[in-house]
């Protein structure tokens, strides 16, 4: 009796662990060329944006973020100033580590766009949606990454398809709660007077909510960006090459210095990539206004 009180009884705890992992591998193994053609369409589309990356020269690449940097800031010294980060990082000999991570976060920030733009619409526009999909993002918001990266890898292996995959369902979220905050946010008047002058619903959602809401839905994008880079070393851990491998590396052979290079290195990537998201949202702003 003194065991029931002060420790929960056995027989009443069940371990539903195991049927999990046996249905995960079944679904695995039942469904394995469909598994395959994500993966090959994964690694297509993330080494094809490497490509495109790696076939841009160097000096052009710096050149290319120093202006996006002065005219979303519209102050030359920013500019500048990302380009000499930018140019750091290649001296570090992180050049190529850089374009690999930026493939992968690239193609996350892309398909949790597309994943995530049209759901937060949904959720805007239906409640019974709504009460569907929101408790789903607050699982998949506060669910430690790792549980979610060893079905990702059971399913696909390691390498970047689950890291892609681990990173988009993190990422993902934002995306989806901030597009739906600014479409339910758009002042009530005005969307009544264009559905008065004749607009359906679609036209409304199309031609003065999404407008109206363009810097929330902008503010979620750069959240995306950012919790994507966020997951680069966890990733390492599947096996996705980057910044985050060498990070990984380092720590397991406890080499301070090596370790701090390419974490330098990614706070400079997410700095430039928040200040130019930012920049747009400003902009966006002095749009609306």
């Amino acid at each position: 009796m003194d065991n029931y009180l002060l420790q929960f009884p056995e027989a009443w705890q069940f371990d539903v662990g195991d049927s999990i992992d046996i249905w995960i591998k079944t679904v695995s193994q039942d469904h394995r060329e469909v598994f395959t053609a994500i993966k090959t369409a994964v690694i297509t589309s993330v080494k094809g944006i490497y490509s495109l990356l790696e076939m841009t020269p160097w000096w052009l690449l710096i050149f290319i973020v120093m202006i996006l940097g002065w005219r979303m800031s519209g102050k030359k010294r920013v500019g500048a100033l990302f380009g000499a980060m930018l140019f750091f990082v290649g001296s570090s000999g992180l050049w190529v580590h850089m374009l690999q991570t930026l493939s992968i976060v690239i193609a996350a920030v892309i398909l949790s766009v597309i994943l995530g733009f049209p759901l937060g619409i949904l959720i805007a526009m239906s409640k019974r949606a709504e009460s569907i999909i929101r408790p789903i993002l607050d699982l998949m918001q506060t669910m430690p990454t790792f549980v979610y990266l060893v079905p990702a890898v059971i399913l696909f292996s390691i390498g970047m398809t689950p890291a892609l995959m681990a990173t988009t369902i993190y990422a993902v979220v934002p995306m989806i709660r901030l597009t739906s905050h600014g479409i339910n946010h758009v002042d009530t008047e005005v969307v009544e007077a264009a559905k008065a002058f004749g607009s359906t619903t679609l036209q409304a959602l199309i031609k003065v909510q999404i407008p109206q809401a363009k810097s929330t839905i902008m503010a979620g994008l750069n959240q995306t960006i950012m919790m994507a880079m966020s997951m680069v070393v966890t990733c390492a851990l599947i096996g996705a090459n980057g910044l985050g491998m060498e990070i990984l590396i380092a720590t397991n052979r406890t080499e301070m210095g090596k370790a701090l290079m390419p974490g330098i290195a990614i706070v400079i990537i997410a700095i430039i990539l928040d200040r130019l998201t930012q920049g747009l949202i400003k902009k966006s702003e002095a749009t609306k206004t």
